[in-house]
Parts: C-alpha cells; sequence; structure tokens
C-alpha cells in the first residue's frame, strides 16, 4: 500500500490494519522486528489528530528503536540500554521524543511501532541473540539486511509505508537492497542523528525506508526540502535547463548477476566514468571497508568503554567480540586511516566539480542466508558502501532486481555532495 492508500483509510481502519499486518507475520518474525507496538486505540487516536493539511497526515510510520519516543524504551536491540543511560533514570523510558520522531510527528505522520536492530548498530546482517534474525519477509532464511533490519522488514512486509533508519556503514543502503526498497540516509552530525543512540558520531546518519518511488519522493518533500531557486528539482530537464549530470562506477567484488543487474540500471541514470578515472578511484577505494572499520571502531569504542565491563556478558556474542577488537585499535592504526579519509574527501569534491551526482552498486550479492552472513560478505559490502561513509555523504539507495532469481534484489548508490541536492529527484524520477 502506497501513502495515498493509507491517507484514504479513516484512522480507525487504518489502525486495525496495521494490527492485523503485524499479526499476519510468523511469530519469530514478529519477536525480531518489532520492540514496541502502539495500541490500536492510541494508534488511531495519533492518526486522527494530525493536521489534515500536514504533508504525511494519515501515514503511520515505524522508527529503528535509537531514537527516542517519548514514554518508551530504547534498547538499539540491547538487553540493557535503557539502564545505562543514566539520563534515562529512574523511570528507565524516554522522558520525550528525539528530534527526527518529533518532526514526524510535525509533519503528521504517527507512530506506530519501534523496531529491533542488530545490536548497538553494529552489523550488516541483521542477526540479533536476543530477540532473534530478522528474515527478508518474502524469502525467509535470507536476511532482512542490517542494522536496520526491524525498519526495512516492516516496510517491506507492508506492515507501514515509511520507516525511520541510520545509516553508518550501509545500514540503510544494505536492507534497501536486499528487500526491494528506497531508502535515503542523510549526513553525520545531522540533529535527526544527534540526540539518537550513537555507535560512531562522526559516520552516524538518519534516514528512511519507502517500498516505491513516489512516496520516497512525498517523504524527501515534506523532510528534506530542495535546494531553494533551483528549476531541476524535479525533473531531468525542466524549462531546457541543464539535467543533472551523473556518472557510474562499477566496483569489483559483485555476483555477475549483481554486476549486470548494476550496469542495465545505472545506464539508465548516467553514463560511465571514464576508465582511467575509474581506475583511480576504485584503487583509492579499495581499502576503504578496512579503514572505515579502524576508524569506526575506535569511536565505537570510547562510547562503550564506561558500560562494558559491567555489561559484558549481556551484550551480543558478535557485537561483544566486535566491541573487544575495536577496544585494541591504536594510534599507529587510526593514523593512517584517517589521512586516507582525507583523500577520499578530497577525490570526492574532485569528483563533484565535474559531476552532479556518482552511482556506486549497494551490495554484491542479494540478500544473504544466514550460512553466508560471514566476515568475508560483511567486508564484500562494506568495500561498496564505506567510500561514500568516509566521505560523510547523502545516498539515494534506489533497489534494482536481478533478472531470473525469482524476485531477488540488488541496489544502486546515487550520492550527491549536499542532502538538499535536486540530482536526488532526478535520478528517482529517471528510475522510478
Amino acid at each position: 500500500m502506497t501513502f495515498a492508500d493509507w491517507k484514504s483509510l479513516s484512522p480507525a481502519t487504518a489502525a486495525h490494519l496495521l494490527h492485523q499486518r503485524v499479526a499476519s507475520l510468523p511469530p519469530a518474525q514478529q519477536r525480531a522486528a518489532v520492540a514496541t507496538l502502539a495500541s490500536e486505540s492510541d494508534l488511531a487516536s495519533a492518526i486522527a489528530a494530525a493536521p489534515c493539511d500536514a504533508p504525511l497526515a494519515g501515514i503511520p510510520f515505524a522508527a529503528k528503536d535509537l531514537f527516542d519516543a517519548a514514554g518508551l524504551p530504547t534498547f538499539a536491540g540491547s538487553l540493557f540500554l535503557p539502564e545505562a543511560r543514566t539520563e534515562h533514570l529512574p523511570s528507565l523510558v524516554a522522558p520525550a521524543d528525539g528530534a527526527f520522531i518529533a518532526d514526524l510527528r510535525v509533519a503528521g505522520a504517527a507512530l506506530a511501532a519501534k523496531t529491533h536492530l542488530h545490536e548497538f548498530a553494529y552489523g550488516l546482517t541483521g542477526e540479533n541473540s536476543h530477540y532473534g534474525d530478522c528474515d527478508h519477509p518474502l524469502f525467509p532464511g535470507r536476511t532482512s539486511g542490517g542494522s536496520s533490519s526491524g525498519s526495512a522488514a516492516l516496510v517491506a512486509a507492508g506492515v507501514v509505508p515509511l520507516a525511520l533508519a541510520s545509516d553508518t556503514g550501509g545500514s540503510i543502503r544494505v536492507p534497501a537492497a536486499f528487500c526491494g526498497l528506497y531508502g535515503f540516509r542523510l549526513i553525520p552530525h545531522h540533529r535527526w542523528v544527534a540526540d539518537a543512540v550513537m555507535l560512531a558520531p562522526s559516520f552516524d546518519t538518519p534516514g528512511f525506508f519507502t517500498s516505491t518511488a513516489t512516496d520516497m519522493g512525498a517523504t524527501l518533500d515534506a523532510l528534506v526540502p530542495v535546494e531553494a531557486g533551483n528549476p531541476k528539482a524535479h525533473s531531468p530537464n525542466p524549462n531546457g535547463e541543464r539535467a543533472p549530470r551523473g556518472a557510474y562506477l562499477p566496483l569489483p567484488g559483485l555476483d555477475p548477476e549483481v554486476a549486470n543487474a548494476f550496469t542495465a540500471a545505472a545506464s539508465r541514470l548516467a553514463e560511465p566514468l571514464a576508465p582511467a578515472l575509474a581506475a583511480e578511484l576504485t584503487s583509492l577505494f579499495a581499502p576503504a571497508a578496512e579503514l572505515y572499520a579502524i576508524i569506526g571502531g575506535h569511536e565505537t569504542w570510547a562510547i562503550h568503554a564506561p558500560w562494558f565491563e559491567h555489561y559484558h556478558d549481556r551484550y551480543d556474542p558478535g557485537v561483544r567480540a566486535r566491541i573487544e577488537r575495536a577496544s585494541t585499535i591504536t594510534a599507529a592504526q587510526l593514523a593512517p586511516a584517517l589521512a586516507h579519509r582525507i583523500k577520499i574527501r578530497a577525490a570526492w569534491a574532485a569528483l563533484f566539480r565535474d559531476y552532479d551526482f556518482i552511482v556506486l552498486p549497494s551490495s554484491p550479492c542479494p540478500a544473504l542466508t544466514k550460512a553466508d552472513c560471514t566476515l568475508a560478505n560483511r567486508n564484500r559490502i562494506l568495500s561498496l558502501t564505506a567510500p561514500a561513509s568516509m566521505a560523510d555523504l547523502p545516498v539515494l539507495a534506489l533497489p534494482v532486481q536481478i533478472p531470473d532469481t525469482g524476485g531477488l534484489t540488488t541496489g544502486l548508490q546515487v550520492i550527491a555532495p549536499t542532502v538538499s541536492n535536486p540530482a536526488f529527484r532526478h535520478a528517482l524520477a529517471l528510475h522510478g
């Protein structure tokens, strides 16, 4: 169902339908995806209370459980976070909405659920030993992707048409690719993420999922207005103005069928980068996954160090092991990683002098099976997503069908220099 479909329903009907759709999920998927669910009556009241002229009036939404909602606990996929966040004591619930949820309510949307995630957003697969692994709704046994697993799963299952998420190293882009969704990642230090539960502050970004291009456009219009005075906002070539110019770069490591699907989809949006420049960027981006892990891990350890000893045994084992490795990162490892980050940022800045947007693949493969959720595949994925993360760039994630797979998907990353850049609407119009 689209935004228009939800808007056509009465508040009571919308709330009842949403509860029916949650109930229709397998019990294990409900537990893995849904952290809290508004009661049917409370949801109906929230929908009814929205001003009719608000841009997202009538739209129920879900929010990743690292954004605070008044009166609800925020666990971030863990078992203990409310105990550790002293600002929430003694009640263990958020005293007020965080900025992201508050702004969604102002725009007219109604919070229906908070969603589980890969614990502390420290993973790309949606695995969680506490609440269960989050499956792709259409392909049980394959992951939804993470860390924004519950948010992606509820949109892909049609439970909600909009869900809030976060992206540090790919946590919107990967689930969007795996679940066939549209996604948008903003930038680090945005106020919507500044009061959320952090993983790595210089990389953490807010964002959201929708299931259709039209709904993504409506969400962007409501929340991320295009740059003022730019006539290229909604059309590839309005009024004879130059359309945004893009280029695509097919990074290595893609499964053959994914590479073919990427090239076909990217070619509809942009031209290929010149071979010499493509080779130069491929070489520069090659260590990005490893260097992102060093910088991000260093920041993650700084956040978890005050809690880690006390709550050590209550962490998800996989996340605990990752944090333990992060605790060993040295200054000698960090310095060259930061220096390379500067080089990557400079390369992106140079690209944006010639191009309005760049298209990269979002995933090297379709949604992974449990057996394939390995470190090697995590690194393959990060090799595609880390280059934009290392440069603090906003990204529009577009879904791409992989032919002859029965509906499995991958995705495109449309990367532009600013959040409100009209290139995002341009790419969305061409793709949608």
